[in-house]
């Protein structure tokens, strides 16, 4: 069974970020700490080596319950039965996605403007929701758009009717001021991959989130 949807607190895997700790040992520590869902992105890396530490994460995650999504690779999410997959707007259109995976597999779509949402519209049937961003400038995606800002990521949401992940330079520091904007939850990178303690950067992030939600309910 394909564990839940639960964009609270959405981990993004970073091999660099993560150094000598490694990409599953910091996953786990940051599970530990409430990270909600994981996509695995690996740009450069071989078949081999990226369908190896996907399946390792899919070993770690699917007894906790926490869903594995897999960075646009259709091919690597088949191979170890992930979760879903992460498109974005130059990628595998979401539709052929959907006909590759079958209807119970989690689909994302990156929107980095409203000008993209509508760019986006004969996509979504195939969409279950919306990586919104980036928020702000980040550094740990070299083709990411410019940055939207809050208000940016207010009118996404606005305009989506599907659940919204806001992605782009968020932390512990600017967490809440993005959750005023209404998404369902935020996307890290740095945040908890380069934390020297990922459960407790997870956990501080994960309390910002959930007492935004409960705010907004």
């Amino acid at each position: 069974m394909t564990p839940g949807l639960d964009l609270r607190l959405y981990l993004v895997t970073d091999r660099g970020l993560a150094g000598p700790r490694g990409v599953i040992d910091t996953v786990a520590a940051a599970v530990a700490g409430g990270v909600t869902l994981v996509q695995v992105r690996s740009p450069g890396a071989t078949g081999r080596s990226f369908v190896e530490e996907a399946r390792a994460l899919k070993d770690l995650l699917t007894p906790l319950g926490v869903a594995l999504l897999v960075n646009d690779r259709v091919d690597v999410a088949l191979a170890v039965d992930a979760d879903g997959v992460h498109v974005g707007q130059s990628d595998i259109d979401a539709v052929t996605v959907r006909a590759m995976l079958g209807p119970r597999k989690i689909i994302g779509l990156s929107v980095g403007s409203p000008a993209e949402w509508q760019a986006s519209q004969h996509h979504l049937a195939a969409v279950d929701y919306i990586g919104a961003g980036p928020v702000f400038a980040t550094t740990t995606k070299k083709d990411a758009g410019a940055a939207i800002g809050c208000d940016g990521l207010a009118s996404v949401v606005t305009l989506s009717p599907l659940p919204v992940v806001a992605i782009g330079g968020i932390g512990a520091g600017n967490a809440a001021a993005v959750m005023s904007a209404g998404p369902q939850g935020i996307a890290v990178v740095s945040a908890v991959m380069a934390a020297v303690d990922p459960a407790r950067a997870a956990r501080d992030l994960r309390t910002i989130v959930d007492q935004a939600l409960e705010t907004t309910s």
